[in-house]
Formats: structure tokens, sequence, C-alpha cells
């Protein structure tokens, strides 16, 4: 007698319990191993042995969990990683004062983790500019990959004591309303904003 097929797991995206594990698990990858959000989503599908075809949650919803995971599982850690990076951060911003450095991404959002880097965009009339002054003030860099068309170079600085990433974009960028990958508006902020972040917090630089 023949044996019957195991009939295939039925998987509804809608399902909240679903869903819900999804973005935690992605979430995780986040807090714990500094991936970026897309990778993260992607693996998450793969560990919890999903379609590919599974509809992926936005970014705002995995935030939240980060915020909820790092709160539960990294509260004293992750206190300190932000007041650290966003120190480093001021002392990068004054330095980069001639090129209107604005602070953005999960160091500015207070999302940023044990692998967090900072992210600065700049915007000087070229990127050698930007090399130029580097090499000058002693600062070591790589070139790394652009992720938008818009970005002119990708500068990255590996010191443990200041992990940035330096965005170089035109100055016509500069009015632009930059936007996260689901569609809300990129946060980005000043020198005296990001020092009186740290102020409120009694963290100050």
């Amino acid at each position: 007698m023949s044996r019957r097929s195991r009939p295939a797991r039925i998987l509804n995206p809608n399902a909240p319990a679903l869903r819900s594990e999804l973005v935690h698990a992605a979430a995780r990858l986040i807090a714990e191993d500094g991936l970026d959000y897309g990778f993260a989503k992607r693996k998450a599908v793969r560990q919890l042995g999903l379609p590919e075809s599974f509809p992926l949650p936005s970014n705002a919803e995995i935030e939240d969990a980060v915020r909820d995971y790092q709160a539960i599982y990294q509260e004293e850690e992750q206190v300190e990683r932000i007041a650290f990076l966003r120190c480093a951060a001021i002392e990068l911003m004054r330095r980069l004062q001639p090129f209107s450095p604005w602070l953005t991404g999960s160091v500015l959002d207070g999302t940023a983790g044990r692998h967090a880097r900072i992210d600065l965009l700049l915007f000087p009339d070229s990127a050698k500019e930007v090399e130029i002054f580097l090499l000058d003030q002693g600062i070591s860099f790589h070139h790394a990959n652009p992720k938008s068309d818009r970005v002119e170079a990708v500068l990255a600085i590996d010191d443990e004591d200041m992990p940035a990433n330096l965005i170089v974009l035109p100055p016509r960028e500069e009015r632009t309303q930059f936007k996260t990958h689901d569609g809300r508006p990129r946060e980005r902020a000043r020198l005296e904003t990001v020092e009186a972040i740290c102020a409120a917090a009694d963290r100050p630089c």
C-alpha cells in the first residue's frame, strides 16, 4: 500500500502570530548581529522556513521590535553604546563642519546596537575635498559601496573609537527630504541638535 504524501503546510501571510514571529526574528538579528534591515528580513524568512515570496514586514514594525529587544536584553549595554556613539559623532561633526554634516541613522534614532556605525551626511563640492581633508587630519578611511545613485561616495572610518560612514552627496541634495525604504522621512540632525540630545539625557560630550 502506497504511503500518502504529507500535505504541505499552509501558510497564511496575514496570520498575526506568524508575522510577529518574523518581525521579532529579524529584530534579534539586527540587535545581536548588526545586520541591516533588508538582510535581516531575508535571513529571518530562511530561518523560519518561510517561502521567499512571503510578504516582508515594514522597517517601522521591525524598528519597534528592535527597541523592545534592546530594552529587555541589552538595556544597559545599549544605553552606554548610544551615549558613546553620539559623543563620537559630535567630535567627528565638529571636525567636519566645513562639509555641513548631518547625523542620521540608528545613532540618532536611538536603536544603535553593538555593531552600529555613525552615519553622517556630508555636502561638499566634491568627494575629493573630503578625502583630502581626512588625509590631512590623519584619519584613515576606505571607500564603501554607495546604496544609492544619488550618493557620490561613502568613506568608511573603521576606528573602533569612531566607526563611521561618511555619506557624500552633492550640495543641491542638502535640501532634499530623504526617505527610508518604506517611505518614512529619514531623520537627520545638525551638530547643535545632537549636542542638545546628549545634554538632555545627562550625557554631555
